[in-house]
């Protein structure tokens, strides 16, 4: 009995942690969606800008965290299982997903540099321009695939140095590159993360699962 309640506090605990950390991602993507007025680099996918993503993924932390920290706390089989469905869920829609990014690597290439070009021609009608000046200046990169892109019409946030009206320098590689190439430099970061937020998904189906056959054993039943 002292190991189960020690699981149960253990599991409140770490809900009750993530539970914050889902309220501070959701503010997060509402301070950046009021302030900023960030738009999408992907125009097909306009739902997919930045602000929106902390935004969803902020509400089902928030919401899986609850759930966990609530059926842990009562003892609840019902919001038990359904913590525990919701993350087998996660994990199998990554899976699918990371088998598919594996399947349609080139093909999923060919459509990011399409929607890229597409949010460019709209940044030059002054349609989205602030994304493109926070990237370019992040990764200190101009265009798609460089300067040209932008025709006469370069930004200042493309200039190496204070842009001039002559002579002035501009980042030489293009930001599809640039994305591409932080993505590959931090490989095996993105791998550890995986992991370990994999690793917690588990140990956290493991002690739900654990504490919903206790309590079924118990006959607790749904209360």
């Amino acid at each position: 009995m002292s190991c189960l309640k020690c699981l149960k506090h253990t599991m409140c605990g770490v809900n009750f942690i993530f539970f914050i950390c889902g309220i501070t991602i959701l503010g997060f993507g509402i301070y950046l969606n009021t302030t900023f007025k960030y738009n999408s680099l992907l125009p097909s996918l306009p739902a997919m800008s930045f602000p929106n993503i902390f935004f969803i993924i902020g509400i089902f932390i928030t919401c899986l965290s609850f759930l966990g920290f609530l059926g842990a706390l009562k003892e609840n089989r019902c919001l038990l299982l359904s913590f525990f469905t919701l993350l087998f869920l996660l994990m199998l829609i990554k899976l699918i997903l990371a088998c598919l990014l594996l399947m349609y690597e080139k093909e999923l290439d060919t459509i990011i540099m399409k929607e890229l070009n597409k949010s460019l021609e709209k940044a030059k009608n002054n349609t989205g321009m602030d994304d493109w000046d926070t990237i370019q200046k992040a990764l200190q990169c101009c265009g798609v695939s460089n300067s040209s892109n932008w025709n006469k019409n370069i930004p200042d946030s493309c200039c190496k140095e204070p842009c001039k009206e002559e002579k002035s320098t501009y980042w030489e590689k293009g930001c599809y590159d640039m994305l591409k190439e932080l993505i590959e430099n931090n490989l095996l970061n993105i791998g550890i993360g995986i992991i370990c937020v994999c690793s917690i998904e588990v140990l956290a189906m493991c002690f739900s699962l654990t504490l919903f056959c206790h309590i079924k054993n118990s006959g607790l039943g749904y209360k």
